[in-house]
């Protein structure tokens, strides 16, 4: 297998239920302070009823955050996009962003499916509430906001989607076709989608316990989370230098079914296997790795099942932080790639909340405490979505 050429990461951003930034997301890791707690702002009959991940902002705060302002209602996928991508965009401090080859990469899997509901509930709804439904709305609205006006594209492969766009943004960088690339993804919750996921009877009425024997589901969340990728031209001209590289992406799938993972993990298995492949490491060269880990019976299994194949006799430290920020659908891949990031960039290793009891059939278990100046080289991120589609993401120390 051919390796890749490693691509710079020089900043990265995230909102959630944990903090509206990286720096409060980290405080309440490093704290054990999960975001789950009863639906505050989403308009559900299965309020006080159903657990979710909400970012703590009403959407007019949302807005203030974002420095956006007018008679315009804006979907509150756009908003968390827009808050993430401007701090990953300002961390990463390009000298003369203008002058280079832009583009902006954004997952997300609901669009302004919130204004949408909002439109067919109202008496009399207006159509101009309505213009941002679609997925590549958002996508658009904040390049322009942002000024990455050279490339837009937007990615929904369910909860893959985000690790996708980050592959996808390095291969721009790799061929030459773009200098810096933001990318990652948003979601918002919305009836349809906690509707939906309630359907298929894989929501857990407490807080939910990945990898932990007696999970019972997972609880839906909302955020966003990018990372500027950049050329290695534009990487020696930073200031404050690259946080860490992409060595390694790939995307799989096990054709399965729709909404389960196959019970071996292949498309598990054949994502992380070939993202190590194309980085040039060996199982026993990641540190840790960033569970997909939602807390349902199927998944967790199935990934446990392909991590064993992968990695016996010897496991790296592993943990879900979705145990912290709930299931984010479009957004995960986003917000636990920026997650690993500051992983390797600060020798961090998160705990997996709530964790008590083995699963039988796997002979590993998750960190249960947050572990700091720890010796991370590499991360492994996984991001496993329905349809069976399965991305796995490396990150690496820069050398």
């Amino acid at each position: 297998m051919n390796k890749w050429s490693p691509v710079a990461v020089a900043g990265a951003g995230m909102i959630s239920a944990i903090g509206n930034d990286i720096g409060e997301c980290l405080s309440a890791l490093a704290n054990g302070q999960a975001g789950m707690d009863n639906i505050a702002w989403l308009d559900t009959a299965h309020r006080h009823k159903i657990p979710v991940a909400e970012v703590k902002c009403s959407n007019v705060r949302l807005a203030e955050l974002a420095q956006v302002s007018g008679p315009q209602p804006m979907s509150r996928t756009a908003l968390l996009s827009l808050i993430a991508a401007r701090e990953a965009l300002e961390e990463a401090a390009i000298p003369n962003l203008v002058a280079l080859r832009t583009g902006f990469v954004s997952a997300n899997t609901v669009g302004g499916m919130d204004l949408t509901e909002n439109f067919f509930a109202a008496p009399k709804g207006k159509l101009r509430e309505v213009i941002q439904h679609e997925c590549g709305y958002s996508t658009e609205w904040v390049a322009d906001h942002l000024g990455l006006h050279h490339f837009q594209s937007t990615i929904s492969t369910a909860c893959s989607s985000s690790a996708n766009a980050i592959g996808f943004a390095a291969r721009l960088i790799r061929h030459g076709i773009l200098d810096v690339v933001v990318a990652g993804g948003t979601d918002a919750l919305t009836r349809f989608t906690l509707n939906g996921f309630n359907a298929l009877m894989i929501l857990d009425a407490a807080y939910c316990k990945p990898f932990d024997n007696d999970r019972q589901g997972l609880n839906l969340g909302e955020g966003a989370g990018y990372l500027v990728l950049v050329s290695d031209k534009v990487a020696v001209s930073l200031p404050s230098g690259v946080r860490c590289t992409l060595s390694g992406y790939a995307n799989a799938n096990d054709a399965w079914h729709q909404t389960a993972s196959s019970p071996d993990g292949r498309g598990s298995w054949l994502a992380m296997s070939t993202a190590l492949g194309r980085s040039g490491l060996q199982p026993a060269d990641i540190d840790y790795i960033n569970l997909h880990g939602t807390g349902t019976q199927n998944n967790d299994l199935s990934e446990g099942i392909a991590i064993q194949r992968l990695f016996d006799p010897v496991y790296p430290k592993m943990s879900s932080t979705k145990s912290f920020t709930g299931h984010t659908l479009g957004a995960s891949g986003g917000i636990e790639a920026v997650l690993s990031v500051l992983a390797v960039q600060h020798g961090l290793v998160y705990p997996n909340l709530r964790w008590h009891t083995p699963m039988p059939e796997l002979p590993f278990s998750p960190v249960t405490t947050f572990l700091s100046n720890q010796p991370i080289r590499h991360v492994l991120s996984n991001s496993f979505g329905f349809g069976g589609s399965c991305s796995s993401l490396v990150f690496s120390q820069s050398e």
